[in-house]
């Protein structure tokens, strides 16, 4: 088997890693995002979406990943990890993966509407900092891809019938409220 293969095989199992991290996201309403940190072939932390359960918007994947890692290495420099990740970072975890000096992200899916891995901006490999890791991308993409759509075509489908029973619940208040008091 030659290295490219190899490589492929490996990261097609890191990612599926990551996709169990955001299934766990989705378990709990989240935006399903997952994330893995591999050093030495090993997974060293795993990471997903907890910005609403937690109340901040710093429980992304990636830094709930990077906390994580970096505990484990006994470090701030994750020198010689891979991060897999199953959305493109956007500009917070691009740079804290900058930061952290990691040498390699894989994406599953891109975001065009946040991605700073390659899509609005690639703060990954910006030569202006004193790092850049490599960045591949598309690894179980259609995966990556298909969960997130599941999430919003249910939250899609969630907030309508909300509306709908809102609607309906202040229709019913302002009949109650029209009818006339005592007996008839």
């Amino acid at each position: 088997m030659d290295k490219i293969a190899l490589t492929d095989k490996t990261d097609r199992r890191f990612m599926k890693a990551a996709l169990k991290q955001a299934e766990k996201a989705l378990a709990i309403g989240e935006v399903p995002i997952g994330a893995v940190i591999v050093q030495d072939g090993k997974i060293i932390a795993r990471g997903y979406n907890r910005r609403n359960t937690d109340h901040t918007t710093l429980a992304h994947a990636e830094i709930t990943c990077i906390k994580k890692a970096c505990k484990k290495v006994g470090d701030w420099r994750l020198e010689g990890c891979t991060l897999y990740c199953t959305l493109e970072p956007c500009q917070m975890c691009a740079g804290a993966l900058v930061q952290s000096r990691i040498d390699r992200v894989v994406i599953g899916a891109m975001s065009p509407k946040s991605g700073c891995g390659g899509t609005l901006l690639n703060i990954l490999q910006n030569e202006s900092f004193n790092h850049q890791a490599q960045v591949d991308t598309g690894i179980l993409e259609e995966e990556c891809t298909e969960i997130l759509q599941r999430f919003f075509k249910a939250l899609r489908i969630r907030n309508k019938e909300e509306k709908k029973a809102r609607k309906a619940a202040a229709l019913e208040e302002s009949r109650r409220l029209s009818l006339p008091e005592g007996p008839l």
